[in-house]
């Protein structure tokens, strides 16, 4: 019987010297390594790896220079300093986890806002200034992808800056450039250029470097970024279904052309019977199309009804409306992070976005549902100036998984919704030979060669759809089976694999149907995968209080080991190690994970299919 097939330990403080000393002792005579001593050659094994690592990535030559001060000068030595440590026996995820931070640290910039004389770090997607950009270079599209993956440095400066930038700088004063990339005549702050859910990600920021003193002064700027959302963003007209839920063009959701938006178009008439069945393809599929739409009789007739063939109609989609509400739901908790004895704005303030995430919420549930599909579908808006309103697209799209990313669900509900996972593990849905689709497979315009999002694999779509399917698991599922973990794991090894074996790459998209290779940008920061690993797969969740849980969902017969520490949390330093079999000369499982706090081993458990909860 193995060692670690006992209930969780965790370890008072009196009792941890003698418990080191039964450990050793243990290790001892039956050859095998103490915990303590395989936590220092994991450690120094991983370290000297992301070394080798970081000199074979500042080698490429292929690739865009850094948009900031970490290059190949000095990136080792901040990396080494900064990132969670990690390696297992699966060479090629750890390869990819380091490629990522290395990445990653290219995409830090310094920004010198001569508008409002300060200086701000600002992480960018794409490498120099993009005309779509804000004048920083950073992007909001994909901020909440950068939030969650940055959160995991140690040195939280970097977050808190970027957050300071796009909350109460210059970013949320100034309008977005409105040059030839602009298509639309909304005009909004550079921080609304593109939807996001940043407020969430200051929450996830939180978690894991908690300052009330920096989120006390940083609460109402937060504030009125929403009120922004609110004011531009929502849909106004009663008695419509969609009223009061958000809306947002294709293009500034981040996701350029969508089925669901080729279905509205066809059910309209007006400015809009120049789309049918037959011809959209011509006038909405791909950047090449657009001049078409531009050129036609509709586009003359209606020229308010396009901006550059680009059609103004607006959607209420599962995922702006998922942003909005972790936006709302994480200002509610922030204000009662703000709560000090005595005081009641804070709680009047928590009270109030929680009113309002619940309500959008049952929005989401009563309208985007749809009990045939079992699907989160989209809408058009209901006060859309063209086109038809409040028309519902019968097409799955991987948005529709959204909902589960923040727990936007009731768990008293869960058996309601969770035939939609089925679509997820369907070659008829999700499921191709090298990725995920971004619409199901058996609908009739499925596309996975146009530059669209009518089924092309994103790795943005990729972050989003596979923490949202972590999040199932874990929250809403009564038991979570091998195939369940082996389906998450499946999806994360193909992504990892995608990055290539030898020059590895993050790109826009890739072809799921061959994986062959990303295209597009190199080197890009539009998706996670640090934290697809670290709090997803491995399990590693913060929190607001003064504790964390661990529950991977690695199937327990994958790797043979794997360590991931170096994590700064709440102020403490913390290092896991997992170990398949700790002594291999004994007959039986000897697997067991174990964890330390600031070098203390704290808690320990024998298998990964359960949660370890640690109070610091």
């Amino acid at each position: 019987m193995s060692n670690f097939l006992n209930p969780v330990r965790v370890f008072p403080a009196a009792l941890f010297s003698l418990s080191i000393l039964l450990i050793a002792l243990s290790a001892h005579s039956q050859k095998a390594p103490a915990p303590d001593v395989e936590l220092r050659r994991l450690k120094e094994l991983s370290a000297a790896r992301l070394s080798a690592d970081i000199d074979e990535f500042n080698a490429y030559r292929d690739r865009p220079e850094s948009d900031g001060p970490f290059n190949a000068r000095n990136n080792k030595s901040f990396l080494q300093e900064n990132i969670p440590l990690f390696i297992s026996s699966d060479t090629q995820m750890r390869r990819v986890y380091n490629y990522r931070w290395w990445m990653i640290s290219k995409h830090l910039k310094e920004y010198d806002d001569l508008r409002d004389r300060r200086k701000y770090w600002v992480v960018t997607e794409f490498f120099g200034l993009k005309p779509w950009a804000s004048l920083s270079g950073a992007i909001t599209c994909p901020a909440g992808h950068q939030f969650y993956d940055v959160r995991w440095l140690r040195d939280g400066r970097f977050l808190k800056s970027y957050a300071d930038y796009f909350m109460s700088g210059s970013a949320s004063k100034l309008n977005q450039r409105e040059n030839d990339n602009f298509l639309t005549y909304l005009s909004r702050p550079e921080s609304h250029h593109f939807s996001s859910w940043m407020v969430d990600g200051i929450g996830a920021y939180l978690k894991v470097h908690p300052d009330r003193q920096w989120l006390h002064g940083l609460l109402p700027h937060m504030e009125k970024h929403q009120q922004v959302w609110d004011s531009l963003f929502t849909v106004r007209k009663p008695g419509a279904r969609t009223d009061g839920m958000y809306k947002i063009l294709d293009l500034y959701d981040g996701m350029e052309f969508s089925l669901s938006a080729v279905l509205g178009l066809i059910a309209s008439d007006g400015a809009y019977s120049l789309y049918t069945a037959e011809n959209w393809k011509n006038y909405y599929l791909g950047w090449e199309t657009t001049g078409n739409a531009a050129a036609s009789a509709q586009a003359r007739q209606y020229p308010r009804a396009y901006r550059k063939g680009y059609p103004d109609f607006y959607l209420v989609r599962p995922s702006v409306n998922g942003y909005a509400y972790a936006n709302l739901r994480s200002l509610s908790d922030l204000y009662e992070l703000d709560r000090v004895p005595g005081g009641t704005e804070s709680k009047k303030k928590s009270a109030l976005y929680a009113a309002r995430a619940t309500a959008l919420q049952q929005k989401v549930l009563n309208v985007l549902w749809n009990e045939q599909d079992q699907f989160f579908n989209t809408y058009s808006a209901g006060d859309n100036a063209f086109g038809k309103g409040d028309y519902e697209a019968r097409v799955r799209e991987s948005v529709g998984y959204t909902p589960w990313y923040f727990n936007m669900l009731p768990k008293n509900q869960a058996r309601r919704f969770s035939k939609a996972w089925d679509m997820f593990r369907s070659q008829q849905g999700f499921y191709h030979a090298a990725g995920m689709t971004t619409a199901e497979r058996r609908h009739p315009y499925y596309n996975e060669q146009a530059y669209a999002w009518n089924g092309r694999g994103w790795p943005f779509q990729n972050s989003v759809v596979y923490k949202a399917y972590a999040n199932y698991l874990r929250n809403y599922k009564q038991e979570i089976t091998d195939a369940d973990r082996q389906l998450l794991y499946d999806y994360v090894q193909k992504l990892a694999q995608m990055h290539g074996r030898e020059s590895l790459n993050i790109g826009e998209w890739y072809i799921p149907s061959n994986g062959l290779a990303f295209g597009g940008e190199k080197d890009y920061f539009h998706s996670t995968f640090p934290d697809i690993l670290i709090e997803d797969l491995l399990g590693f969740k913060p929190s607001h209080e003064n504790k964390f849980s661990i529950h991977p969902l690695l199937p327990a017969d994958k790797w043979d080991y794997f360590y991931l520490g170096n994590i700064r949390y709440h102020g403490h330093d913390i290092d896991i190690v997992w170990k398949k079999d700790w002594d291999s000369g004994k007959p039986g499982n000897q697997g067991g994970l174990c964890v330390w706090i600031d070098n203390q081993l704290r808690a320990r458990a024998g298998s990964l299919d359960r949660e370890l909860s640690i109070n610091l």
